[in-house]
């Protein structure tokens, strides 16, 4: 067992709208929601299965894709893949669904992963105008507005 020292999951996790930056340090990255426009890049890793073709695709056109791109982690992702194919036959290990978890997490492609990478997607266009025109007035229950008005002399 480890000791001491931060871990991966350990404390609450960053919260995007905080009012106090300095308590949740770093800034955050807003993919688009559309995701990554472009050709896939080429398989970095021996033989692709059909299955393999068929996950690396889908991934490639993900939001968190332009992230991986931009920090050249093909044979990660690839790697991903192969381990998701993997984990997905019936006589796939426990631990192996663990590594795929780990590794989705690390790829940003679960809350946490997202969370813990600090990326957010963005709404989709059509979206944000809904909840801009039928909400303009409302604020939301988590919004800094809001906890502000919680708060005896709070402004909002």
């Amino acid at each position: 067992m480890a000791k001491g020292g931060a871990r991966a999951r350990s404390g609450p996790a960053p919260d995007p709208t905080a009012l106090r930056r300095e308590r949740d340090a770093g800034e955050w990255t807003i993919l688009p929601a559309e995701g990554r426009q472009g050709a896939t890049p080429d398989w970095p890793l021996t033989e692709q299965t059909e299955r393999e073709d068929d996950l690396w695709v889908d991934l490639w056109s993900k939001p968190q894709a332009l992230m991986w791109e931009r920090y050249g982690q093909e044979i990660e992702v690839a790697l991903y893949v192969r381990r998701l194919a993997e984990a997905e036959k019936t006589d796939a290990g426990v631990n192996l669904g663990t590594l795929v978890r780990q590794m989705s997490d690390s790829l940003g492609l679960t809350t946490p992963g997202m969370r813990a990478n600090r990326w957010r997607v963005d709404r989709p266009e059509e979206e944000a105008e809904q909840a801009t025109s039928a909400g303009s007035a409302k604020v939301a229950p988590n919004s800094a507005r809001a906890r502000l008005r919680a708060v005896p002399g709070g402004s909002g």
